[in-house]
Formats: C-alpha cells, sequence, structure tokens
C-alpha cells in the first residue's frame, strides 16, 4: 500500500515537472521562436500560455515593440554641391522573427547591419535634392522616400521601418564659418547702404533747413534795412523841420554837439586864429550872451555895466577855451531840446 503511494506520487511529481517544462507564457510585447535542436520548429506571435516538447525544444523571446536606433552622424553631398552633417534616427519592428533569428539572430547584430543601409538610402536620397529643399516643407516627401528605400534593403533581415526623421542638419565647420562671413559681409553692405541713405536724407535736410535760415536771414535783413531808411528818412524829416522852424538856434545846437565831442577831456586843449568859424559862438559877447539866454537871464549890454565888448575882447593872439565850461554850456544848451530829440524854438 506504502509502495503504490509513493509510486503515485512519484508519477505526479513526474507528471507536474512535465508540464511545467513543456510549458511557456507569451506577454503582449513579446514574440517567441520554438526551436528544436537549433532548428526552428515555429514562431508564436499571440501572448499567452503555449507548450512544447520538454528538454528538447527551447524557446527564445524576440521583443515586438517598435524599437529606436539613433543613426550615427554623417555628412552628406547635396544636390547643389553643398556639404551637410545630418544626425537622424529609426523607428523599426521586427515582422518576421524567423527570418530575423535567421538572419542576425540578435538586435545588436540587427543595428551593426542597419547603420550602413540607412547612410547610404539617406546618401542617395539627400544627393538629388538642393539645401532648400532638405531645411523647407519637402523634407517630410524626403523623408518617405528615404524609408522606401530602407525598407527594400531591411526587408531581407524581416524588419519594417516605420520611421525615420532627421534630428539635425548642420553645416560643416568650415563652411558655416564662410558662409557666416559672407553673411556678416552681406549685413555690412547693408548698413553701408542704410548709412549712405540716410546720410544723403541728411544733407537733403540741412541743404533745405540752410535754404530756409539764408531766405529768413535775407527777408529780416531786407525788412530792417526797410525799417532802418524809414527811421533815416524821419530823422531826416525831423531834423529838416527843426532847422526850417530856427535855423540860427539849430546851428548854435549843431555847435554845442562839435564842442561837447571834440572838448570832451579836461586836457583837451586847441590853439586856433580866433576868427575861425569853429568859436563864431565864443567871439564877442555871443558866450555871455548865449549863457544868459540858456539861465534865462537878460542878455548884459554891450555899453552896460560890464564895460566896452571891445574891452573885454583879447586884442591879438588865439582864442584860450576852458573845456569844462564849453561842457557844461553845452550840457544846459541840450537840456532845452525836447525828449524826442527835436530843437525846442527859442523865444
Amino acid at each position: 500500500m506504502q509502495r503504490r503511494t509513493l509510486i503515485g506520487l512519484a508519477v505526479a511529481a513526474a507528471l507536474t515537472v512535465t508540464a511545467f517544462a513543456s510549458a511557456f507564457i507569451v506577454n503582449e510585447a513579446q514574440q517567441a521562436l520554438v526551436l528544436r535542436f537549433g532548428a526552428v520548429q515555429r514562431s508564436v506571435q499571440d501572448a499567452g500560455l503555449h507548450f512544447k516538447v520538454p528538454l528538447i525544444d527551447t524557446v527564445i523571446y524576440i521583443d515586438r515593440r517598435v524599437l529606436a536606433f539613433d543613426v550615427q552622424p554623417q555628412e552628406l553631398i547635396l544636390g547643389d554641391r553643398k556639404r551637410l552633417v545630418v544626425d537622424s534616427f529609426a523607428r523599426y519592428r521586427i515582422t518576421d522573427p524567423e527570418l530575423f533569428y535567421q538572419r542576425v539572430r540578435t538586435e545588436d547584430a540587427l543595428q551593426g547591419q542597419m547603420q550602413p543601409i540607412l547612410n547610404s538610402s539617406m546618401r542617395n536620397v539627400l544627393g538629388e535634392v538642393p539645401l532648400f529643399s532638405v531645411l523647407s516643407a519637402d523634407r517630410d516627401e524626403l523623408m518617405s522616400r528615404i524609408e522606401e528605400r530602407a525598407n527594400v534593403a531591411l526587408g531581407q533581415y524581416g524588419i519594417d521601418v516605420v520611421d525615420i526623421r532627421i534630428k539635425r542638419a548642420d553645416l560643416p565647420a568650415e563652411n558655416s564659418q564662410a558662409i557666416f562671413r559672407r553673411m556678416q559681409t552681406e549685413r555690412e553692405r547693408e548698413a553701408r547702404e542704410l548709412r549712405a541713405q540716410g546720410g544723403e536724407l541728411g544733407q537733403r535736410i540741412r541743404a533745405r533747413a540752410e535754404r530756409e535760415r539764408s531766405v529768413l536771414l535775407a527777408e529780416a535783413q531786407r525788412d530792417a534795412e526797410i525799417l532802418r531808411g524809414d527811421g533815416d528818412a524821419e530823422a531826416v524829416r525831423i531834423f529838416a523841420d527843426a532847422f526850417g522852424r530856427d535855423p540860427e538856434f539849430f546851428a548854435f545846437y549843431r555847435s554845442m554837439q562839435a564842442y561837447q565831442n571834440a572838448l570832451g577831456a579836461d586836457t583837451t586843449q586847441f590853439v586856433m586864429s580866433p576868427s575861425s568859424d569853429f568859436f563864431k559862438f565864443f567871439g564877442g559877447g555871443a558866450l555871455d550872451g548865449l549863457t544868459a539866454a540858456i539861465e534865462g537871464e537878460p542878455p548884459i549890454d554891450d555899453q552896460g555895466a560890464g564895460g566896452d565888448a571891445e574891452a573885454r575882447a583879447p586884442e591879438s593872439g588865439p582864442a584860450e577855451v576852458d573845456p569844462s565850461s564849453v561842457n557844461q554850456l553845452g550840457e544846459r544848451a541840450l537840456g532845452l531840446l525836447p525828449t524826442n530829440g527835436a530843437p525846442a524854438t527859442a523865444n
């Protein structure tokens, strides 16, 4: 009884071990290949519980998700003979796991095969177009063409390229420097052109302002000359009117002005003939009479208490004039004029 129990337990244990050894699970992100002595027996695409021959069959798992591959940057020559450094990436999926296992076996080995194929596809497509197409909205069409070429070449590995994109496209360092220098030269040329246009506009504005200034100054000078001429004419008219009213007093007034201008300093001395017209108001009793007329006193009679005029006149020799007395007399005579500059009429 105990022997049968032990045999039953042994058989149950053997069946359990055999069941566990013959079962395998495939999840949603995987696909499996069942191998027997290294040869592919079948591929499993469906997720779930599957069985194999224990101790004879082996199972390998292959990723069924979309995988990423970064393509190494490479320098390309475009259709317009310009050089461009392209950094790109690819997205792919393993669609035929049996073919994939037979050709490359592992993902690392596959990526070693993908690098030259993707570089060749990109070089063939971009080598036919100019730089402007790569940098414009035509890039999507170019990427589709590269993807088609890559799928044709990678189909032998059971690979389907989902997408290819350019991460960065730069000019080589030497080309960038040349383009930067050309751009700098172009900007400097535009700056010089703008400065020249600004200088021309400034010259026009300054010339117009200078012309307006000259016109304004000429008009102001003309108006000033007209006003000055009108003033001179009015002054001449006033002098002529004053001279016409009392010629003797006007002559006396002008002589007083001449005395004041000529005998302004106390040290001024004149040695002239007494009969000179310049001293016509100093001869005889003319000076005393004018002094009295200015001071409002009656003139002194030639025969009065003052004695004979001839006795007071010098018999010979030049006339000696005291400048201070002449200045005082001139100032007092000028004080008789009204404020408008016209001489007063003697009563």
